[in-house]
């Protein structure tokens, strides 16, 4: 291995050189406190930049064994140090050294959320970080005192305000750890507890602003309090005793007037799914792991799914139990939506009526007498919601503020009023006696068969040009994949752009499964084990630093709506 006085060397004499002389610097080198590794150095100032790894050895790192023993906590740890690295990048990096992005030091920093992630590394042994460094240049020359300045002054600052436990703040530290295990702690129990969501009194559910997801933390903020009929109380491993509203199985609807937080309510339990910082307000909103937001997507692609159940009887014998559509309307692409989810092993459905098809949702009394059912291809919602429970387990939570009908179906009725919940199951069920409901329900027996789809690997073409991989996250919600475009801007539970970019390379990966009789869920599955096995870095053949886990759920949403898939149908 080479030392920190061979790179210096090397930068000494490429210095001046074409920026293709940055290749003699990779390599690994003995730094005393840690190793530097440089894996890949980028081939132009322009282009992406230098991948980079940090190892500091634990013994000289010197975090307890407490602060990541268990899985959840070695997560929250990893996460904390991640921040803290971003922190003393931005306090240390000078930046803007020359051309291009040169003089940058930057690692995936996080959003609000405590994520599994490729940044950081920590074991027994050591501690990893994943970075980025822009390599200076004057034009497309290397600019070797100021990389020797990034390398051998500023990164050393940055490690030891970030990787080394002495320099943090333990109560701090200990605080993320805590907050992250007892949230994974009580999602756990959820289904023990029979409930499929928890918001714990004191709750803040209220955000910034639409591109904020900080707390709001000015103008009138409301706690969140639960209704006594709703409150349950449960004993955490590190906060001891908290209670809170305890949504049990089944059907559940939020109603209320416009404005007064029922679609923020929802919004809160759709990211109910991950893990939340201290102080967030959201650190004890936790939701079933199975959960998934559904809407109406106008103009996705769908590819063989059985909608059967909510639409049958289209016009010129249509068929629907492997429904096909370019271009599927707001009814036809929430049933798939559902019935996708379905497949894959959704326990949840959280469903906001501002977003969904209104002919889907429900069609009244008038309309029935109107259009009779055999000449409406279209069951509703409201007809299949309590088969949905009743004959595959999973529950709905439904916001709702057009249509008192659905208190027929409802187990329980949450009225949100000025951003407080209120029970009120006994006013609904009083209504629903006091005036009957006129319209005939059009579900059947029973919900229907979920029929499982067997995805063909020569339908997913991951090559462009001259390169036969090309896959790359657009932002949040767009993964470019070959020479396609696959569009998860109705994905509402991705948060982190790279959760994208490592579905995009999931897609690739699940390939490695398509053998033409594994099922979806199966193919997802595998790789999902893979994944918790040997890491999100099992995705890439090269050690990266900006993966974000996802779910099960998302990758079987980024793979149905890829526009060139083909599938055929279990048996």
């Amino acid at each position: 291995m080479q030392t920190a006085q061979d790179l210096k060397r090397t930068l000494q004499r490429i210095d001046g050189k074409g920026y293709k002389a940055y290749k003699d610097t990779e390599s690994s080198y003995d730094c005393r406190e840690y190793v530097l590794i440089i894996d890949r150095v980028q081939g132009d100032p322009f282009a992406a930049p230098s991948r980079v790894r940090v190892r500091v050895s634990q013994k000289l790192a010197g975090f307890p064994k407490d602060s990541y023993e268990s899985k959840s906590r070695e997560i929250a740890l990893r996460d904390f140090l991640t921040r803290r690295f971003a922190d003393a990048a931005k306090r240390f990096c000078k930046g803007n050294r020359g051309t291009g992005a040169g003089g940058l030091i930057a690692i995936d920093r996080p959003g609000q959320e405590i994520q599994e992630r490729t940044s950081v590394f920590v074991s027994d042994e050591y501690v990893e970080a994943r970075f980025v460094m822009g390599l200076p240049a004057f034009g497309r020359s290397v600019a070797g005192q100021h990389a020797e300045a990034m390398f051998l002054e500023e990164l050393p600052r940055i490690i030891k305000a970030s990787l080394f436990a002495r320099s943090l703040d333990q109560n701090a530290l200990y605080e993320h750890v805590k907050v992250a295990e007892d949230a994974d702690f009580l999602r756990n129990k959820l289904g023990e507890m029979g409930l499929v969501a928890f918001v714990a009194d004191g709750a803040i559910l209220p955000r910034a602003s639409g591109v904020d997801q900080r707390p709001l933390s000015k103008g009138k903020v409301i706690p969140f309090e639960s209704p006594d009929s709703m409150r349950v109380e449960i004993e955490l491993p590190n906060q001891g005793t908290v209670t809170g509203m305890g949504i049990r199985e089944g059907v559940t609807l939020v109603v209320g007037g416009g404005y007064h937080g029922k679609s923020t309510l929802l919004s809160a339990l759709e990211l109910g799914v991950y893990n939340h910082l201290p102080g967030d307000g959201r650190e004890l909103v936790i939701a079933n792991p199975d959960t998934m937001k559904i809407r109406a997507e106008d103009g996705r692609r769908i590819e063989k799914v059985d909608i059967s159940s909510f639409i049958a009887n289209l016009p010129f014998g249509q068929d629907t139990t492997a429904f096909s559509s370019e271009d599927a309307s707001g009814s036809t692409s929430q049933a798939a939506n559902i019935i996708e989810a379905l497949e894959v092993g959704a326990q949840v459905m959280l469903i906001d009526e501002d977003t969904s098809a209104t002919n889907f949702m429900i069609r009244d009394h008038r309309m029935q007498e109107l259009v009779s059912k055999d000449k409406e291809p279209i069951t509703p919602f409201i007809d299949k919601i309590q088969q949905l429970y009743r004959d595959l387990g999973v529950s709905t939570i439904l916001v709702i503020g057009g249509s008192g009908d659905y208190f027929d179906v409802a187990d329980r009725v949450i009225c949100m009023a000025e951003y407080k919940p209120y029970d009120l199951t006994s006013e609904a069920r009083d209504i629903v006696e006091r005036y009957r409901a006129e319209r005939k329900s059009e579900g059947g027996e029973h919900f229907g068969e979920i029929i499982e789809r067997t995805p063909l690997a020569g339908s997913f073409d991951p090559s462009k040009g001259k390169k036969d991989v090309k896959i790359s996250a657009k932002g949040l919600h767009s993964i470019a994949f070959g020479s396609h475009s696959i569009d998860l801007s109705a994905i509402e539970q991705l948060v982190d752009v790279s959760q994208t970019r490592a579905l995009g390379d999931a897609i690739y990966y699940a390939t490695k499964y398509m053998d033409g009789r594994r099922t979806l869920k199966e193919i997802i599955d595998a790789l999902m084990r893979d994944v918790k096995e040997k890491g999100l870095h099992v995705l890439s053949p090269h050690p990266v630093g900006d993966y974000a886990e996802f779910r099960g759920l998302e990758l079987a949403s980024a793979i149905n709506r890829l526009r060139t898939l083909s599938v055929q149908k279990k048996g």
